[in-house]
């Protein structure tokens, strides 16, 4: 695995998987529902806070669903955010702890490595939780209607996508929705318009859902999706042309 540079902040979003790419301020505390693999840049290393105070440093990190954190300033890192339903994170269950890990291997790991496997389920998804999450995607329903549909008690739904996806499923849909919003905001909508896009309230609606799902906020996002049109380059080392889809896109992706 070799780590590409660009030539500027990058946010994207393909099947599976979105990714950062430039420096970081100091984030907020923040839950993901997804997998995140930090990678360090310049700086050879990367550091994540806990919230038990505790500083994890290390050339690769991994972050496990559900995990409170934050991460530290630096000029340069490339994180990857990845579904926990696709069978990329299977890769990342194999020596992930149950907080955050120092992960060396995944140091250099880049999109193009990411790409395949984000584009596939994960292995032994229930499959009516996949059908539970194929229409959460879709559209808006409540959970007792979305249960039935997959011959499912409401109780028995929820503990199944905790075990299996270790996210609440409502949690889930709200990072399907922050996916839609980016993509909206990188091909030249208003954030108002992507909070519309993404299925969310308002505007402040889809900025609290960012700041809790990536420590971040539209406004620090919206260079690096604007600026991927100005041509940064692929981390796998392909052109702006070679780009992602949505999150639950078919395979192939655009650059937002």
């Amino acid at each position: 695995m070799s780590s590409g540079s660009g030539t500027g902040p990058r946010f994207a979003v393909g099947p599976g998987y979105a990714l950062y790419q430039g420096p970081l301020a100091d984030s907020a505390f923040h839950r993901h529902t997804t997998f995140q693999v930090a990678v360090a840049g310049a700086a050879r290393t990367v550091a994540i806070e806990d919230d038990t105070g505790r500083r994890h440093r290390g050339p690769a990190l991994v972050v496990p669903p559900m995990v409170r954190h934050r991460m530290a300033p630096t000029r340069e890192v490339l994180t990857f955010y990845v579904d926990p339903h696709c069978a990329f994170a299977d890769r990342l269950r194999t020596g992930c702890g149950q907080g955050v890990t120092v992960a060396p291997q995944w140091h250099g790991l880049t999109e193009r490595e990411v790409r395949p496997d984000g584009g596939l389920p994960a292995t032994g998804l229930d499959p009516r939780l996949r059908a539970a999450m194929a229409a959460l995607a879709d559209g808006q329903q409540p959970l007792e209607s979305l249960a039935a549909r997959v011959g499912l008690s409401p109780q028995r739904l929820r503990a199944l996508a905790r075990r299996q996806l270790g996210v609440p499923l409502a949690r889930w849909r709200s990072w399907q929705r922050l996916s839609r919003a980016a993509l909206a905001l990188g091909e030249g909508c208003s954030p108002a318009q992507a909070a519309f896009a993404g299925g969310f309230a308002d505007q402040a609606h889809f900025t609290r859902w960012m700041r809790e799902l990536t420590g971040l906020t539209p406004s620090q996002v919206l260079p690096a999706l604007r600026g991927a049109e100005g041509g940064a380059g692929d981390t796998a080392g392909g052109g702006a042309g070679d780009t992602a889809g949505g999150a639950a896109a078919q395979p192939g992706r655009r650059a937002v």
